[in-house]
């Protein structure tokens, strides 16, 4: 009896053992078989998916736009502004018969009217946009850009008198020694002694360029000319280097076997650097890749008024100091402790051992800049701008003090033509979206008097913040509200997805031989200082009327072109 009450305890004890382990018995077999059913339908779901891109994937479909404008309004303001951006686009591409003409953005049409009209236009962008079709993940950014109607509108015809230098076969343009700075033409070859003569057609890309500079643009849209030349600056053998006389900073003036020259601009900061706070404007460094940079976004907004610039790396012992005649220049270099070359030339800024240039061991980074004419074949005038900076550590200028300063400015020759402030406005454009604040001069070909475009030349103090954008550059348009109506409309463009002004830099950039040109925060404030042009243009819009802000500067141009030829005739 002892015993069957031992096994009957046992049992009871077993039973209450294979009770207890039971629930974790069945959650172990239930989480394999949740695991194999979710493995099951995983499996499921990626034959699905393969056979529905087999079936569908030549179809050629492209993507929807989800935000056709391209901008990410974080608050109804900006929503407000990507509709008012859209819609003067629109009334921009009305008014131009060569515009809706192949306008696959804006639908090809035309919408009459100003603000009022567009006011009840909104439906039929969103149906517009609706419809696009163009795949542009797959698809150049840059080479849309170019191809948009507004990259079309056709400069006005250019007559001999719009040229720079008037070429036939009886006149043909020679060149001096390698040892000079200029080249001249056959009408002052009693000046120096002649040694080649060449045809247009055999001209090299530098002599190309300049002979092809006009009134209204230094360079074609699509001149091949413009590749050949930043080649030759970025490959062409240095066979002479000098010291630019002048300036506050270090420059040097290189020439090639072909006679061309270009100005060298050496590295002085990485890309990553950026320009502290405390430094005043007028004592930052001159930045190559802001030159390099600059010339490209000034290509981008379509003003085509700085010459040619590409990045190089040059050797500075076989490309500066074993070649330099230089003296001054020669005494400057030296080795560093570290065993790399360097030098500090002769300048105002920075010229001494302390800022020494030094090479890895002897490679320096710089940019090379396409001269232009010499002074005696194209004399150019120097303008002070009116919004000059005081340069001062404790004066500021009047136009900072006085709100109403441009009312001044628009009664003072030559700025009581309108063209010229509207140039001058590009150029501020400029300024701001690069974070300029030295411009404190501008020339212009003298040639072509008052009726032409600003030379954007020396933007070396650009991009040198990136985290702060300087709304006192913006002056002049705050102040005198009004803006070419093709500026303003490319400026919109380029706030678009397709056309995102940090998107086409980045691509357009890609081709120098030192990219990466600019940092990532760079392009991102070109985006971000876009849009604060934008929305003073809108400030401006609000305050006044549309046509007294937007200016129609396509026939402005003709007209004031024609007005000057007629005042020479009845002059002669």
């Amino acid at each position: 009896m002892d015993l069957a009450i031992t096994f009957c305890l046992a049992d009871n004890w077993d039973s209450k053992r294979m009770l207890r382990h039971l629930p974790s018995v069945l959650q172990r077999k239930f989480k394999v078989v949740l695991f194999f059913l979710l493995l099951l339908a995983l499996l499921m779901h990626m034959v699905v998916d393969l056979a529905f891109s087999s079936g569908h994937g030549s179809c050629g479909c492209s993507p929807k736009i989800t935000d056709p404008v391209g901008l990410l309004p974080a608050d109804p303001s900006v929503a407000v502004q990507n509709k008012l951006n859209l819609r003067i686009l629109q009334d921009f591409s009305g008014s131009n018969g060569s515009l809706e003409k192949g306008s696959r953005l804006l639908g090809g049409t035309s919408y009459p009217g100003g603000r009022r009209n567009m006011d009840h236009q909104g439906h039929s962008f969103k149906h517009q946009e609706a419809e696009e079709k163009i795949e542009w993940a797959d698809r150049s950014k840059l080479a849309a850009l170019f191809e948009h109607p507004l990259y079309k509108i056709p400069t006005p015809a250019i007559k001999a008198k719009d040229k720079l230098f008037v070429t036939n076969s009886k006149i043909k343009f020679q060149l001096k020694s390698s040892g000079s700075d200029e080249w001249i033409s056959s009408s002052t070859a009693d000046l120096v002694h002649l040694t080649e003569q060449m045809s247009k057609d055999a001209y090299p890309p530098w002599l190309r360029f300049n002979t092809d500079i006009n009134r209204y643009e230094l360079y074609g849209r699509h001149d091949p000319t413009r590749h050949a030349l930043l080649e030759d600056l970025a490959t062409q053998k240095i066979v002479s280097s000098v010291q630019k006389p002048g300036g506050t900073q270090l420059k040097i003036i290189m020439t090639f076997p072909n006679k061309g020259k270009a100005l060298f601009k050496p590295m002085k900061q990485t890309r990553d650097q950026e320009t502290p706070a405390d430094f005043f404007y007028f004592s930052d460094f001159e930045r190559h890749n802001a030159e390099i940079a600059a010339f490209h976004l000034d290509r981008i907004l379509d003003y085509r008024r700085i010459p040619p610039v590409s990045g190089r790396l040059v050797n500075m012992t076989q490309d500066i100091r074993d070649i330099t005649t230089d003296q001054k220049l020669l005494k400057t270099f030296f080795i560093s402790p570290a065993g790399n070359v360097c030098f500090y030339g002769v300048c105002s800024y920075y010229c001494s051992t302390e800022h020494a240039l030094c090479g890895k061991p002897d490679l320096l980074e710089g940019s090379m800049a396409a001269l232009l004419p010499g002074e005696k074949l194209a004399k150019r005038r120097s303008w002070r701008s009116p919004w000059r900076r005081s340069y001062s550590k404790t004066k500021k200028a009047e136009w900072e003090l006085n709100q109403n300063y441009c009312t001044q400015v628009r009664q003072t020759p030559p700025y009581d033509q309108t063209s010229r402030l509207l140039n001058l406005i590009d150029l501020t454009v400029l300024d701001f979206l690069m974070g300029n604040m030295d411009r404190h001069h501008y020339e212009t070909f003298e040639k072509f008097g008052n009726d032409t475009f600003l030379l954007h030349l020396d933007n070396g103090r650009g991009f040198g913040r990136h985290s702060h954008d300087e709304m006192s550059i913006l002056a002049p348009l705050q102040q005198c509200c009004i803006i070419k109506k093709s500026t303003f409309s490319r400026l919109q463009l380029l706030a678009t997805e397709p056309y995102r002004l940090s998107d086409v830099m980045r691509e357009s950039l890609a081709t120098d031989r030192l990219s990466p040109v600019l940092s990532e925060s760079h392009l991102k404030a070109l985006d971000r200082r876009l849009q604060k042009v934008l929305a003073t243009v809108k400030s401006c819009l609000k305050n006044g009327e549309e046509k007294g802000v937007l200016l129609d500067d396509q026939g402005r141009q003709q007209a004031a072109t024609a007005e000057q030829e007629n005042k020479k005739s009845h002059t002669a």
